[in-house]
């Protein structure tokens, strides 16, 4: 198991402190279609004695999930996993959530000692959507079946995953989050622990594989360590958060102030034999920090990488006896 990060902005300074702090992985967004962007990314991250390991954010999937793509968007995904199998660069991380990332409603909810997190309340989503559709401005040729996004995914893998098995590079869905049948007039497919399994059956691979962001599961409402040991090897990538709510009404927490048994969940990832890259995920912004970006900023990040690194370590020789929830 390898500690990894993403840093908002990608400053040296931070690429500094993150390797300070026993960061050994990087995760970057795409950094578009030239091969020597890429491998200036990977060059000045291994420059700070890390490793690229995960690119996410900013591709070519959109219409790919709507079912419009012209062969344009899929040319060009296809083209990022080659590069990253061309510069060494083994993990994809996706999603397919038409329409939207992921989605919060409140970016300055308090948490512990007045830090700010990100939330959601799906009243709020309903009340702005009312509003849209009073306006006009919501089209019904916009949306799109749970019929249509497992009809999609699956033409998409079918496409996908032997270029990415040639290229040597797993691609890892995340989970929709928040966890919703629907949002903003559109259906949601990764929604669900019996969805992922599906996922990994529509193509049998060890390249077709599962983000797992533990802090959507947990709006899930699931087990955490059960739904580890249940998603077992299909599990190469792994988001770091904890929440309190469910997925129509949550907010972010400290990694250490949250309801999942965090050394319960680090113990499973322990037993599955999970030894990929695991990064916190959407910290709390601590005092200093209001004008970073929600979520992202690194004061909070460096909290998250001690307690992290303190869990791995507790856990290095112990791979039984992993408990429930609290």
């Amino acid at each position: 198991m390898r500690l990894a990060t993403v840093l908002t902005p990608l400053s040296d300074e931070n690429l500094q402190l993150a390797a300070q702090c026993g960061v050994t992985d990087v995760v970057s967004r795409n950094p578009g279609p030239r091969t020597a962007d890429l491998v200036a990314l990977q060059s000045r991250v291994e420059s700070f004695g890390m490793k690229l390991s995960v690119l996410e954010g900013d591709l070519p999937l959109e219409r790919i999930k709507l079912g419009t793509d012209d062969g344009i968007e899929l040319t060009a995904l296809k083209d990022v996993v080659k590069r990253m199998g061309d510069t060494g660069v083994p993990i994809l991380c996706y999603n397919f959530m038409a329409g939207t990332d992921w989605v919060r409603t409140r970016l300055d909810a308090p948490e512990r000692g007045g830090a700010l997190v990100t939330a959601f309340d799906l009243k709020e989503v309903e009340r702005a959507v009312s509003l849209d559709a009073e306006r006009g401005v919501v089209r019904e040729d916009e949306k799109i079946t749970p019929e249509m996004l497992w009809t999609n995914l699956e033409r998409l893998l079918n496409e996908l995953v032997p270029v990415a098995e040639q290229a040597g590079v797993t691609l890892a869905m995340h989970p929709d989050d928040p966890p919703l049948p629907e949002l903003l007039g559109k259906a949601r497919i990764m929604n669900s622990v019996e969805g992922f399994e599906r996922l990994v059956q529509l193509v049998p691979s060890e390249q077709n594989a599962i983000c797992f962001c533990q802090g959507t599961f947990a709006e899930m409402g699931v087990d955490i360590p059960a739904t580890i040991r249940r998603l077992g090897a299909h599990i190469k990538y792994v988001h770091c958060r904890d929440v309190r709510g469910g997925p129509t009404c949550f907010a972010e927490t400290f990694h250490d102030n949250g309801p999942t048994d965090m050394a319960a969940a680090m113990r499973a990832y322990r037993e599955v034999g999970f030894d990929g890259p695991i990064r916190p995920d959407h910290v709390p912004q601590l005092v200093g920090e209001e004008d970073g970006e929600p979520g992202y900023t690194m004061q909070g990040r460096l909290f998250a990488y001690g307690y992290l690194r303190g869990l791995m370590d507790a856990t290095a020789g112990a791979v039984s006896g992993a408990s429930g929830s609290k």
